[in-house]
């Protein structure tokens, strides 16, 4: 089978697979409508870009529609990136002043609009041919790797404050779930440096390569969004607990050293840290997995931002590490008592307030040195 072939046949896969996840995430049931349907037109974006060959087949040369076809790449990272907000934040609507997310789509069609659009087609050829030095083209090639930049940038951004956010708010999900947006985006952005190299090559001697580029590109994308999605579909709380009028605790200090208010004394500290500690101790508030700081400052009357202050800031510990320290010590009451020798590490876990094992093992060696296996071996060791 030679490379046009081969091409044809993995792009017809891959705009089945794409359109198929696309109309599975629109049709499907779920609170998180607007989350999956900007994930589907993702998806739907990037089928029309990998539609290329098959356009090519049914065309007889450049056409209107053809370049208009091109020109919606520059919708899929700001989809994406807006796509990353709908799952960080809790609250997110689509607004009006979204559509700004538009401009570089609009610019670069008017751009064409004199020297494309607007003749006929021996000038549409002519304009293709000569593309490498079209001024056009230059500005669309430098505006798609700029944006493509600084999109990435932005979406690393929201996912560095949101999970901040989460770990001085939240002590409930398991925190490995934060990772896969993550990685997706990390290979999301591994992905269009491969499409700028693929163009690089396109544009030289070695037409070949840009093709070979294309079908890996093709293939491996696929992939990609098919495991994200699983992932996705699997764990559909993924980021959904922020609220995105939280502040960052950095930010609430900044406030307090620039308000005239003064910074409440060492005595009210004091006062507060001894009944939150009286609190955690006596209540066992974080054998609940779902644990947030409103829960917690609801429970002591103590105001939100005061709490997150106090923890945060004045001790020095997110809460989500500060609840699973109290999580661990009682973890570990329960692994030195001989008369629950057999009850598992499983059992244990969610006795305590973790919900999964990945999160108590990275808890537990974060405090311990050890693993809970391991931890517990040790002392029956040191009692033989």
């Amino acid at each position: 089978m030679d490379n046009i072939s081969l091409l044809i046949v993995v792009n017809i896969i891959s705009l089945f697979i794409s359109l198929f996840l696309a109309f599975f995430l629109i049709t499907l049931k779920t609170k998180y409508k607007i989350s999956n349907s900007l994930f589907a037109f993702f998806l739907i974006l990037n089928a029309i870009d990998i539609s290329e060959p098959l356009f090519s087949m049914v065309t007889d040369g450049p056409s209107n529609l053809g370049m208009f076809r091109t020109t919606f790449a520059f919708l899929q990272i700001p989809v994406f990136y807006l796509y990353v907000i709908s799952v960080c934040y809790s609250d997110f609507k689509i607004k009006p002043k979204y559509l700004l997310h538009l401009l570089p789509f609009l610019i670069v069609n008017l751009v064409l609009l004199p020297r494309f659009y607007t003749v006929d087609a021996a000038s549409k050829m002519s304009f293709i041919q000569n593309r490498q030095n079209m001024i056009e083209f230059q500005f669309i090639h430098i505006l798609i790797h700029l944006q493509i930049v600084l999109y990435i940038i932005a979406v690393f951004r929201i996912l560095r404050k949101t999970k901040k956010l989460y770990l001085e708010n939240y002590a409930g999900k398991n925190i490995s779930s934060y990772n896969w947006l993550f990685q997706f985006t990390v290979v999301l952005s591994i992905l269009y440096a491969v499409a700028l190299l693929k163009n690089i090559f396109k544009f030289s001697d070695y037409q070949q390569v840009s093709e070979f580029i294309k079908i890996g590109l093709f293939v491996s994308s696929l992939f990609i969004f098919c495991w994200y999605l699983f992932k996705a579909l699997n764990n559909p709380d993924l980021f959904r607990n922020i609220d995105s009028k939280l502040k960052l605790v950095s930010e609430l200090v900044s406030e307090e050293k620039s308000s005239k208010e003064s910074i409440e004394d060492e005595r009210e500290y004091n006062e507060e840290l001894l009944k939150l500690k009286k609190y955690m101790v006596e209540k066992r508030p974080y054998l609940n997995s779902s644990l947030t700081i409103q829960d917690v400052s609801s429970d002591i009357e103590i105001p939100v931002r005061d709490l997150s202050l106090l923890i945060n800031h004045q001790l020095g510990q997110h809460f989500y590490d500060f609840v699973n320290a109290y999580r661990i010590e009682s973890a570990k009451d329960i692994l030195k008592d001989t008369s629950k020798s057999k009850v598992t590490v499983l059992e244990i876990l969610y006795e305590v307030g973790f919900n999964s094992k990945s999160s108590f093992n990275t808890a537990f060696k974060k405090h311990t040195g050890n693993t809970p296996t391991s931890y517990r071996k040790n002392l029956q060791d040191s009692v033989l």
